[in-house]
């Protein structure tokens, strides 16, 4: 008995989830609902007239969208599915010349997404191609002869002009043009680019050079001007030095014992200092006498 329930139930799990899916794909074959995805768009088209458009996500019941043509338009009709994510490209190097003849590329990105579905798929073939075309067109025709100055500082305007000439013409192919910006404008002749890293170069070192000597001028006037003050305030203690000392000396011999002490105590500095040879005298009554033989001694 639990044998035959198990296998019972084994038997209908397996055909269930054979079929289901079978039965759910019959279903949508003869038309009875469709699952949109989200951002995607269904266009039904049969004998060629478009019979509906489902661009909301989730379940649809086709009967109630398209009517009694839902059952046949999978066989004798067809559905588009459509992208209605907002995409972006990136065209590089756009050649253009400045006003004053100099060969300019310019990077241009911009974003588009699907806004009329029906354009999109009957008004042109390749309206992916056509847009990229006019993009690249209207850079080329509107961005020629420009200032060079202009070209280089004024991205944002340049950006707003390609835009508004590009997204009229875009509409009418069912696609609708987002935000457009120029990202790169650069040279292209790589002799020019050449000549202005050496230009460039050349005004760096001139600079760095002025900025050195200003520098080392800077310097100079410092120094002669310290050395000026130096000079002026030694001539100045050189000047009052006799004065001063005068002065000192004048004070000192007030007091004749201070002033003996004073030179003697210089006298003696100034022998010890010297390389002379001293000869010590002992004290006594022949030391006149044998000084003036010492002397004569020297003498000969």
């Amino acid at each position: 008995m639990i044998g035959e329930v198990f296998v019972t139930a084994v038997v209908t799990s397996l055909a269930m989830f054979i079929m289901v899916p079978v039965f759910l794909m019959f279903v949508r074959v003869f038309g009875i609902y469709a699952i949109v995805e989200e951002r995607t768009c269904r266009v039904y088209v049969l004998f060629g007239k478009v019979l509906g458009i489902i661009d909301s996500p989730g379940l649809h019941f086709l009967p109630s969208t398209l009517g009694p043509a839902a059952f046949i338009v999978n066989w004798l009709g067809n559905c588009y599915t459509l992208d209605m994510r907002l995409d972006q490209e990136y065209r590089r190097s756009e050649a253009v010349n400045s006003e004053e003849g100099a060969p300019m590329g310019i990077g241009i990105w911009y974003e588009m997404w699907i806004s009329d579905p029906v354009a999109y798929l009957f008004k042109n073939t390749d309206p992916r191609g056509s847009l990229r075309a006019n993009v690249s067109n209207v850079t080329v025709r509107c961005l020629s002869n420009m200032p060079l100055a202009e070209m280089l500082g004024t991205r944002h305007t340049m950006s707003q002009l390609v835009r508004s000439e590009v997204s009229g013409q875009s509409k009418e192919w069912g696609y609708k043009l987002g935000s457009v910006y120029i990202r790169k404008v650069h040279f292209r002749d790589v002799g020019m680019i050449r000549q202005i890293e050496e230009k460039v170069v050349n005004r760096l070192r001139q600079v760095t050079s002025a900025i050195r000597q200003a520098g080392a001028n800077q310097v100079s006037v410092i120094t002669s001007s310290a050395e000026r003050e130096a000079s002026i305030e030694f001539a100045k203690a050189s000047a009052i030095r006799p004065n001063t000392l005068g002065q000192a000396l004048k004070e000192v011999c007030r007091d004749p014992a201070v002033a003996k002490a004073l030179f003697d105590i210089l006298e003696t500095q100034k022998i010890l200092s010297s390389d002379a040879r001293l000869t010590l005298l002992g004290a006594g009554s022949n030391n006149a006498l044998l000084a003036d033989l010492l002397a004569a001694k020297q003498k000969i």
